[in-house]
């Protein structure tokens, strides 16, 4: 393990390389055992190096981005957790439009304020989301009516080979909570094309204030989570079932099923993966139990059990 920790020292700056770096200094649960290496790359020059190293020691390579729809297990990950730091933002400025061409490792939040800046509609909805531009594209986050396979024009990306990769919209495959790169784990995005509307700044600016009063409101951010849990199904809110179901402020250790909104586990009191686990198969058993209907996760879970 030390020869590989000096392959990367020696081929990528020092001071991204993280060897047993715990993974709950990484994640918004605060939960995470340790990975083998955790590394920052911000240049495909550097992300090819490790990938090569990966390949010549036959390590698994994870991608993380802000860590915010994730649990990872108490024992960690193994081989190389990178973090893709690509921050440069281009504009090219239209008559009707603005488009943004944005590193996967720009905080979607900062993305949303300079389009603000710009008076520029589309993102609203993402103002509150706690993740990188290559994170939500990943899981095609959404809520108040939009997503982001809404605005995404074009996404770059290094496939496990190190072949690099453009690809349109519709080539994303996007779903609810889902993309090509969600079902490929070995395609790294590097940067994505989003294109926003013109639009008038005071109605974006209000739109934006709404959404977060309302996240206030009805979301536990006064405590670690990694969001919603559960998935919308078929014709159900996974949120509404388990409130119906008398599951709200149920607790397993340090774990629990946040009394403010039914939908997220908060990391309470110094929880544990385990903790977080057994929460969730305890919540899926009463709510098929009760009702019939199988909720499934929206949260990854990465690690090894």
């Amino acid at each position: 393990m030390q020869d590989i920790y000096t392959d990367l020292i020696n081929c990528i700056p020092k001071e991204n390389v993280y060897k047993d770096e715990p993974m709950s200094k990484h994640t918004t649960f605060k939960i995470g055992g340790p990975a083998d290496y955790f590394i920052k790359v911000n240049n495909v020059e550097d992300l090819n190096k490790i990938l090569s190293i990966s390949k010549k020691n036959n390590l698994p390579v994870t991608i993380i981005g802000n860590g915010s729809n994730v649990l990872v297990t108490d024992k960690g990950i193994r081989g190389i957790v990178i973090k893709p730091s690509f921050m440069d933002i281009k504009k090219d400025i239209k008559q009707d439009s603005v488009i943004y061409t944005v590193g996967s490792g720009v905080s979607i939040i900062a993305l949303s304020m300079i389009a603000l800046q710009d008076s520029c509609t589309g993102l609203e909805f993402a103002s509150g989301i706690p993740g990188t531009v290559g994170g939500t594209i990943r899981m095609n986050a959404g809520c108040y009516g939009g997503q982001m396979q809404d605005v995404v024009l074009s996404t770059t990306y290094i496939d496990g080979n190190g072949e690099v990769h453009t690809i349109n919209n519709n080539e994303h495959q996007f779903a609810y909570r889902e993309s090509i790169f969600k079902n490929n784990k070995d395609f790294i995005i590097i940067e994505s094309t989003i294109e926003l509307k013109k639009g008038d700044k005071i109605n974006i600016e209000n739109k934006m204030n709404e959404n977060n009063t309302s996240r206030k409101e009805k979301q536990p951010l006064d405590k670690p989570s990694a969001g919603s849990v559960f998935k919308r199904g078929e014709g159900y809110i996974s949120a509404k079932l388990i409130d119906d179901c008398g599951l709200k402020g149920t607790t397993i250790g340090g774990a629990k099923v946040s009394e403010k909104h039914a939908g997220f586990i908060v990391n309470n009191n110094n929880a544990t993966a385990k903790d977080v686990l057994d929460l969730i198969k305890y919540i899926k058993e009463i709510v098929k139990e009760k009702t019939g209907i199988q909720i499934e996760e929206e949260i990854e879970i990465l690690g090894e059990i």
